[in-house]
């Protein structure tokens, strides 16, 4: 017991010293202020849950940090807190000595999220697993999981698939061995557009998860067993996906076949119309003329210190969320 009350003494302590840290928030836009000197897992590898209706959009699963270390929180489907918003992902960025948490938000376009590849449509730059059509959320389906005897506003669009196979599932921005990205023009020119916190559903989904010790990366190894979940806090049922070993076909849909030529244009596509099996994250290119940002891009200094729990190497560009 004593020692559980020290070690969330130090993390108290550590968060005021990395507050004093850094720079003001007009600078580095950092909503929520975590910073350590531990970078996060890889992204685990898992398949998305299909969409549980009409109006709900992805967002990515990810790690964040507590007195216990790096927990990972599902990715999950959410209802936009409004018509014509869309998802930005947060992401971990090394800035100032520390990997400080950049939180995620809602607006009118996409932001800049580090350019880590979630999956599913979050490919580094942009959202191409869906877009706005008069009000309505319509779902690419070459990316995203639906139903489309449910849902029925849905297209196809196979030119945002990136093929490439990258060993890599790295979950931050900047220091030794993370993403390079920097915020575009356009993502620079959105950081004054309105924006809305995550919805309440997402901060419970969040806490909720901080309160299961198995997701923590210490007790699942960089693999938890709650990977994903069709809506936000339901931890339990069929809804719910388990990460996959990298070495797994863990992104390869259930319709893909064993042809070698077929799988190079049908991996990063979700089950056939109608099927309710799960599809995993699929890599979209990185490019979207309708990306901003919220967050400045931290510096690329190098961390003094790595993850020392064992990670998952990444499969496929298609990551995992997220």
């Amino acid at each position: 017991m004593e020692m559980s009350r020290l070690l969330k003494v130090c993390f108290l302590l550590l968060m005021v010293l990395a507050v004093l840290a850094m720079p003001s928030a007009s600078q580095a836009q950092i909503a929520v202020g975590v910073s350590i000197r531990i970078g996060p897992p890889v992204l685990p590898v898992y398949p998305q849950p299909i969409c549980p209706g009409p109006g709900f959009l992805w967002t990515p699963g990810y790690w964040a940090y507590g007195p216990d270390g790096y927990y990972w929180v599902p990715g999950t489907w959410v209802v936009a807190p409004a018509v014509g918003f869309l998802w930005t992902p947060g992401y971990w960025g090394w800035s100032g000595g520390f990997y400080a948490w950049h939180a995620g938000y809602w607006g009118p376009h996409v932001g800049f999220y580090g350019g880590i590849n979630y999956g599913f449509g979050y490919g580094g730059v942009g959202f191409v697993g869906g877009e706005w059509r008069g009000g309505v959320f319509a779902y690419n389906t070459a990316i995203t999981n639906v139903n489309t005897t449910v849902i029925h506003n849905t297209y196809v669009n196979n030119t945002v698939i990136n093929k490439t196979v990258v060993n890599n599932n790295v979950s931050y921005n900047g220091g030794t061995g993370g993403t390079t990205a920097q915020p575009t023009a356009a993502e620079r020119a959105a950081a004054s557009e309105h924006h809305i916190a995550p919805t309440t559903a997402q901060t419970q989904h969040e806490h909720s998860a901080s309160q299961n010790h198995a997701l923590l990366a210490s007790v699942n190894h960089g693999r938890p067993a709650i990977a994903a979940t069709s809506k936000p806090g339901e931890f339990t049922g069929h809804g719910v996906t388990a990460a996959h070993a990298a070495t797994s076909n863990a992104n390869r849909p259930p319709n893909a076949t064993s042809s070698a030529s077929h799988t190079a244009t049908q991996n990063n596509r979700p089950p056939n119309a109608g099927q309710t099996s799960h599809t995993t994250q699929s890599q979209s290119k990185t490019s979207n003329s309708n990306s901003h940002p919220t967050n400045s891009h931290p510096s690329n200094e190098h961390p003094s210190s790595h993850p020392s729990n064992p990670h998952p190497s990444g499969g496929s560009h298609e990551k995992p969320g997220r």
